[in-house]
């Protein structure tokens, strides 16, 4: 018979928060001046015995670290700028007024993407642009979709369509990974 640990015997490290983000970039001044001016992050004192050229930002409970790559561009094959790709690679940003941000990337001339995400009546807009080395920074009012742990979310299996199943207060990504879950845990008892 195959034992099967689960993952809860486990204890979690003992992480407190995000503390930063490192990001590779063709000019620490060019990073610097997008990353104080546009998102509003300050400037900190970066350690002395680094021996390469780089700067530190800090803002929102959180640090952005800019290393100075000036080879970037010796790798990189895409002449033009990458579409702005909301399913791309990104750092999100909570912000109050997802309107203003809008009206302030238009004023600066910034090429952005906007989306929208729905769920159960609740509603998150999401601007989505690129720093100066093409790194996309997405800003949002996501905290109007409540975190729900998917231990929480009552598990109702998918019925035939002549039999629908009643609302559940998670949505389709979270009742799909319950499932494939339930249907794991019934392969492996067999």
């Amino acid at each position: 018979m195959m034992e099967i640990e689960e993952v809860s015997n486990y204890e979690a490290l003992p992480l407190l928060s995000l503390n930063h983000v490192s990001l590779l970039c063709r000019s620490v001044l060019d990073s610097m001046r997008f990353y104080e001016e546009i998102l509003g992050f300050v400037l900190i004192k970066r350690p002395s015995s680094f021996k390469f050229n780089g700067a530190w930002l800090y803002n929102y409970g959180i640090g952005i670290h800019l290393i100075e790559n000036t080879s970037i561009d010796d790798f990189d094959t895409i002449v033009e700028p990458r579409p702005i790709n909301p399913k791309d690679n990104h750092i999100s940003f909570q912000c109050r007024d997802v309107g203003l941000v809008k009206r302030r990337l238009e004023d600066m001339g910034m090429k952005y993407v906007t989306a929208v995400v729905e769920d159960e009546g609740n509603r998150v807009d999401q601007v989505f642009f690129h720093d100066p080395d093409g790194y996309m920074i997405e800003l949002c009012n996501c905290e109007n979709i409540p975190i729900l742990p998917l231990s929480s979310c009552s598990f109702k299996p998918r019925l035939s369509s002549f039999n629908r199943a009643a609302p559940t207060k998670c949505g389709f990504m979270e009742n799909m990974m319950m499932e494939s879950l339930s249907m794991d845990i019934l392969n492996i008892s067999f």
